[in-house]
Formats: structure tokens, C-alpha cells, sequence
């Protein structure tokens, strides 16, 4: 693979390339190694200095049923059940076809990706599907994860690999993963666990002689590093960093060549096979995301920067139009705000770790409950919206703060822990309930209420306002180990009190352009545009803006890219 930082360095004037894709996040690198695989010239285009997009900040959790490692974890799962779960979750959000595609080609591109690449998955033991209470959900075997990978294998490619989110990682830049966290919480109690935290914790040491972060990789930074190996075997790969796409130019055979722009310079390559969206989706785009996201502020997005939508504008110039139909143009997630040391805004999405939690409420400013806290951060997110809740407030008492954390702010956190988060405002805490109210600025009383009826739930396991801790998927990311009925439910009893308040932050596009079963985008007329194809967060989502079960949008963008490679490599030829 050969890296280009500057477009001085790009072949002559009118080279000519197999496959151009834009963006290198995760699905644009899957379509340049499958691209790659099958022998075709290809050249990767990425507007930043980092691979990985928003694939590098995620869970790298990656939704394919029917795969060799579902057997390993539920050898009863089928495609039809999948199937059937789809149509139930989703219905006619989104074209059956479609989904139909992504289950009969998803088998194949997994055991494709893993033979011919150093690309390797797991199956989670147990991951249910978010609304696990559909007909034809199932509790695992859907989920891969990326094994961990040795970022030193990397070299100096290494520095390409974008970093995690830094709230995300512990003593200074270690990646830590959930098996991780379960160890790093149970070294004291556990001789198994206090052997792994050792093992990790004395390999982040190491690495920290030598490099400026850890090199044990999880999550989507081991996915990202895992391609971006893979691409590093092929000598038929360009990549080109800080490079944008000014132009397309469209002959007789459509999408023929593209204008490359870094700063003043300019560069047109010919594509014979043809162009794959993977910029990433329209979040970034100040006018779509204005369209699309009224009343979002940006500043509440927690995915990486490279996103800007720029290349949308092209694609529409071309006649490319978005999917309609969906539940929601993005899909979302709770999350909270805290200033860095440099200047820059961390947004931290509570995905799991503490919402669902014993101990833990959510209420608005009226202090009244308006949504279950166990449900999937897609519902929970679109629940912030339409009861008009934003902030929201994330409530629990010092018991569940000490054991589940709260935010930025860890599990076990001292007073010495807590100070800065408090002294800047991202934790608040009163003595009484009614303290605390005072200081978030919402009603006392109905706090009060809400925190005695949930008091009184957490007795009986069951909670009759919004039904929380009933599903396989919620007791999940509930507390199995708590001593109540209801894994989900905890009193608050054990004062101070602690909160932090929570904005509906967009993950990622849900509306893309529309496409046919080649990942071909569509036109007005429903007819596709040739040699123009979108994968990942810029392909409208085979999910219609429902949030189906972890990594649906990883998954999907895999097996798109597989299967645009294969329609392009045909045009090619």
C-alpha cells in the first residue's frame, strides 16, 4: 500500500484506477481490501490525516447473522429468523429486498474477509438484539466483535490509526473493552481477574516507553488497525490522506474521473470500475444537518470530524437522491458534555454503563421519569426529542455512582476523583434530593416523587410506569449481580446525590442515498446512476432508522462493500 500525504505525490495526471473510494472509515476501508483481494488497482481518498472515521470510536461491534461463529454461541439461529425479526422491527420502513441482500451476502463476506485478510471476528456469548422482544430476535450469535489486535504490527502505520476517544481510556491512553472493565473492577476479588489487569495494565507500561498511547487494540480501533493491515499487504492500494473530492466527471459510461483537492492543488484520476461513497454521512453538513436534524447542535455529536456531508452535494449533482421513510434521519444516543484541557468538547455517549443500572433515574426538568432508562440509546435518544426533554437529567445516590461510575466519571471514584468534575460543573451534587434539584434547576417535589415511586419499584421488581428491566435486551445491560428482583431497578437511598445531564447526541446517518441491491445509488426515477455507489453511514440504511441490535451499522456496511466490489470489479473488467 502506498501512503500519500501530499497530492505531489499522486501518480500523473489521469492515472487510472479500478475502484476510487471516499472516505476510510470503516465500511470505505472494507471496500478497498475486498477491492484489493480480487487484484484491482484502487486508490482511497480520506479528507483527514486518520483512518477509521467513527468505526474507530465505536464499540467495532459488527451485526451479521447466519455467520461459521454463530454455531459457536446458538447453532439454532437461521436467516429466516433473522429475516423475520427484520420485517418485524422494521416493516416497510425500507425495502425487504434489501434487507434480504444484506442476510443471503452477509455469511459469505465474513468468511471471505477472515480468509483472505487478517481481518478476525468473535461472536459475543451473549448480545441480544435491541427489542428482544420480537418474534425472531435472538440473545446471540448475530454480534461479532474484532479480536484484539497488536498495534505494533502497524510500524509507523500505527500513527494512522485514529485514536479513541480519550474518556474512553484509561492511565493515559489504554483501550479497555467490557471483558476488560468486568476485570479492572474484579482484580480485588478475583485471582483470574487480578491476572488480567495485571497482564494489560504491565503491556500498557511497556508500550508507554516507546509510544504515545497503547498498542493493545479493542473495540473499533482493533477492526480499523485489522484493515488497515490487511491493506498494507497489497501493493495495489493508494491511500490518500488530507484529500478531498472536488468533482466528479460523468461521461457516457457515468462516474468516469474525479478532481482530488488538498489545498491549492488539484489532481484528476480516471475510474473505470467506479466511485463508492463511504465519506461517513451528511452529519457534519451545516445546511443537511439543518434540514435533517433541526435543533441538533453539533456540538452534541460524538462521532469523529470527517463526516462534513461534502461529498453528498456531489453525488446529489449527479441526480443521487436520499431514501425516504425512515423511523429517524440519525440514530442517537444520550449524551453529556464536558470542556477539555485544550478548548475541545467531549461528548460521552452512556450507551451501557450506567442508565440501566440499579440506583440510576432519568428525569426532565418538571422531575418527572419520561422514558425507561433500560431501553436501547437509539429509543432513549428519540424519547429525549419527543417528550421535548433536552437536557434530560441522570440521577443515582452514592451507591450506584461508587459501583457503575456516571458519565466521565469512573466506578469507585474518590472525592479527590470527583473534585474536577464537579468544580466544572459536569457533576452535580446535593446532600438531599431537594439540593440537588435546586442546582440542576428542576422541580424538587416531582424529583422527590419519582425517586420514592422508583424506590418503591426497585421493592417489587416491577415498574409499572414505563416497564423497565422486562426485556431480555434491558436485563442485559442491567446489574445480573444486584441483590433486587429487577436487575434494572435500585432504590436511591444513599445520600449525597449525583447528576449529570444528558443531550440527544447523533451517532450516525440512518438517511442515506437510496440504492438497489448492487449498492448502486438511485436516481429520482428509481433508476441507478452507472459507476455510483454508496456504502456505510452515505447508503440509506437497510434499518429504516430503527436500531435493530448492536453493530447494525457496521454490519451492513461490510457486506455492502463486499457486494459493491464484486458489481464495480465487474464494470471494470
Amino acid at each position: 500500500m502506498q501512503v500519500l500525504n501530499s497530492l505531489s505525490q499522486v501518480p500523473a495526471e489521469g492515472a487510472a484506477f479500478d475502484l476510487v473510494v471516499i472516505g476510510a472509515g470503516g465500511a470505505g476501508m472494507a471496500v478497498a481490501l475486498f477491492a484489493a483481494i480480487d487484484g484491482k488497482k484502487v486508490l482511497l481518498v480520506e479528507r483527514t490525516g486518520f483512518v477509521g472515521g467513527t468505526t474507530a470510536w465505536s464499540a467495532g461491534t459488527t451485526w451479521v447473522p447466519g455467520t461459521h461463529h454463530a454455531a459457536q454461541v446458538n447453532p439454532g439461529d437461521t436467516l429466516a429468523d433473522a429475516a423475520r425479526y427484520l420485517t418485524n422491527a422494521i416493516g416497510e420502513r425500507t425495502p425487504a429486498e434489501l434487507r434480504q441482500t444484506f442476510l443471503d451476502n452477509g455469511p459469505e463476506a465474513i468468511r471471505h474477509i477472515e480468509t483472505r485478510s487478517d481481518v478476525q471476528f468473535r461472536p459475543y456469548p451473549k448480545h441480544p438484539d435491541y427489542i428482544s422482544d420480537l418474534g425472531g430476535s435472538t440473545l446471540s450469535g448475530r454480534a461479532l466483535e474484532p479480536l484484539p489486535f497488536d498495534g505494533r504490527l502497524l510500524g509507523d502505520l500505527f500513527k494512522l490509526v485514529r485514536p479513541p476517544i480519550p474518556e474512553f481510556t484509561v492511565l493515559g491512553g489504554m483501550m479497555v473493552d467490557r471483558t476488560d472493565i468486568n476485570h479492572l473492577l474484579a482484580l480485588t476479588k478475583s485471582f483470574a481477574s487480578f491476572k488480567h489487569a495485571l497482564r494489560i495494565i504491565g503491556r500498557h507500561a511497556s508500550d508507554r516507553l516507546s509510544h504515545p498511547r497503547g498498542t493493545r487494540l479493542v473495540m473499533g480501533n482493533a477492526l480499523v488497525a485489522r484493515l488497515l493491515y490487511s491493506l498494507s499487504k497489497h501493493t495495489n492500494v493508494t491511500l490518500a490522506l488530507n484529500t478531498s473530492v472536488d468533482q466528479f466527471g460523468r461521461g457516457a459510461s457515468g462516474v468516469e474521473s474525479l478532481e482530488l483537492a488538498q489545498g491549492s492543488e488539484r489532481r484528476t484520476v480516471r475510474v473505470r470500475g467506479g466511485v463508492v461513497l463511504a465519506s461517513g454521512g451528511f452529519n457534519r453538513h451545516p445546511d443537511l444537518r439543518q434540514a435533517m436534524l433541526p435543533g441538533a447542535d453539533i456540538g452534541w455529536c460524538p462521532a469523529a470530524p470527517g463526516h462534513t456531508g461534502e461529498a453528498h452535494a456531489l453525488a446529489q449533482g449527479l441526480g443521487a437522491v436520499y431514501g425516504q421513510g425512515g423511523l429517524s434521519n440519525a440514530f442517537w444516543a444520550p449524551v453529556s458534555l464536558r470542556q477539555r484541557a485544550d478548548g475541545s468538547t467531549a461528548a460521552f455517549p452512556h450507551f451501557v454503563m450506567d442508565r440501566a443500572k440499579p440506583g440510576m433515574l432519568t428525569v426532565n426538568q418538571a422531575g418527572e421519569r419520561f422514558v425507561n432508562e433500560s431501553t436501547s440509546y437509539h429509543l432513549f435518544g428519540m424519547a429525549m426529542w419527543s417528550a421535548r426533554s433536552v437536557p434530560a437529567f441522570l440521577v443515582c445516590d452514592t451507591d450506584a455512582l461508587r459501583r457503575y461510575g456516571l458519565g466521565m466519571v469512573r466506578p469507585g471514584a474518590s472525592a479527590k476523583d470527583m473534585a474536577p468534575f464537579l468544580a466544572d460543573g459536569y457533576l452535580t451534587r446535593g446532600a438531599t434530593l431537594d439540593e440537588l434539584a435546586r442546582k440542576l434547576g428542576i422541580n424538587a417535589a416531582g424529583l422527590q416523587a419519582s425517586v420514592q415511586k422508583i424506590n418503591s419499584y426497585a421493592q417489587t421488581g416491577v415498574d409499572p410506569d414505563f416497564q423497565r428491566g422486562v426485556t431480555a435486551y434491558q436485563q442485559n445491560i442491567g446489574d445480573a449481580t444486584a441483590s433486587g428482583k429487577n436487575p434494572n431497578l435500585g432504590p436511591l437511598q444513599t445520600a449525597p446525590y449525583y447528576a449529570v445531564k444528558l443531550y440527544p447526541g447523533d451517532i450516525g446517518a440512518a438517511t442515506g442515498f437510496a440504492t438497489d441491491v448492487h449498492a448502486r445509488v438511485l436516481d429520482a426515477s428509481g433508476q441507478p446512476i452507472p459507476g455510483l455507489y454508496a456504502v456505510g453511514n452515505d447508503m440509506h440504511s437497510i434499518m429504516g432508522g430503527v436500531y435493530t441490535a448492536p453493530g447494525i451499522t457496521i454490519g451492513p456496511g461490510l457486506v455492502f462493500a463486499r457486494i459493491a466490489t464484486r458489481h464495480a470489479a465487474a464494470r471494470a473488467a
